[in-house]
């Protein structure tokens, strides 16, 4: 199961929030680059890298950050968070994005999503599927739909879309622990998506649970910067 450490951005800062309340924000460094480094050094290899300004605007923000990660690390980044556009998109791939997670355009446009499937492959593009209450939430979670998470990613399974990130939000940035029940059931319900496991995760024992029901990957966040989960350790468990 592949480790991949989370970067939210906000202002060009690390941040986290809890169940993805910008009222929440937190800092925990003016500098991504550092953060990123810190992880590279660490012996990680991927990263989530979220543009939660572009959430809200309704379009990529934070691009150049991405550019500095991408250049000046060797990180495998899965960058979302405000592609809306063909453009977002290209802009997304030129600044150094090795995949891009596509949530509210999935939920709103469904045309699109399967156009960029086509166009760019699904070992490229990771369908977001963030949930509330089972239900899809778009726009930087400041919305929600009547789609049930787990017909959603059937239906886009069934389109050809090989990855999706599940993201909990009630469990998203509150250290409680992961959604098991949900991962469970959606790895039940389809067949050939590989599930990144979003949100909770708080202990060591929380990475290996997710690893032996399956998930391919795991995105941490706040547990490594706020320290519940040591990532030498996390290393160390070689997922």
């Amino acid at each position: 199961m592949r480790i991949i450490p989370a970067i939210d951005i906000i202002d060009g800062k690390c941040v986290r929030l809890s169940k993805g309340d910008y009222a929440t924000q937190k800092t925990y460094s003016e500098n991504p680059l550092e953060v990123a480094q810190m992880f590279e050094d660490s012996g990680i290899h991927y990263l989530h890298l979220v543009d939660l300004d572009g959430a809200k605007a309704n379009q990529i923000v934070n691009y150049k950050t991405l550019e500095t990660l991408a250049s000046k690390t060797s990180l495998i980044i899965d960058f979302g968070g405000g592609i809306k556009t063909e453009e977002d998109v290209e802009l997304a791939f030129n600044s150094g994005a090795k995949q891009i997670t596509i949530g509210s355009i999935a939920a709103q446009d469904p045309y699109l999503m399967l156009k960029w499937l086509q166009k760019y492959g699904a070992d490229k593009i990771i369908l977001g599927a963030d949930c509330k209450n089972r239900k899809i939430a778009t726009n930087g979670w400041l919305k929600s739909s009547e789609q049930d998470v787990v017909s959603f990613i059937q239906g886009y399974e069934k389109s050809g879309a090989k990855y999706a990130i599940v993201t909990d939000i009630d469990k998203d940035g509150m250290l409680l622990g992961p959604a098991f029940d949900l991962y469970k059931e959606i790895l039940s319900a389809t067949k050939k998506t590989k599930l990144i496991a979003s949100g909770g995760i708080t202990t060591l024992a929380d990475v290996v649970q997710l690893k032996e029901l399956g998930c391919e990957g795991a995105i941490i966040g706040k547990a490594i910067y706020e320290g519940t989960i040591d990532l030498k350790e996390l290393i160390d468990l070689k997922c």
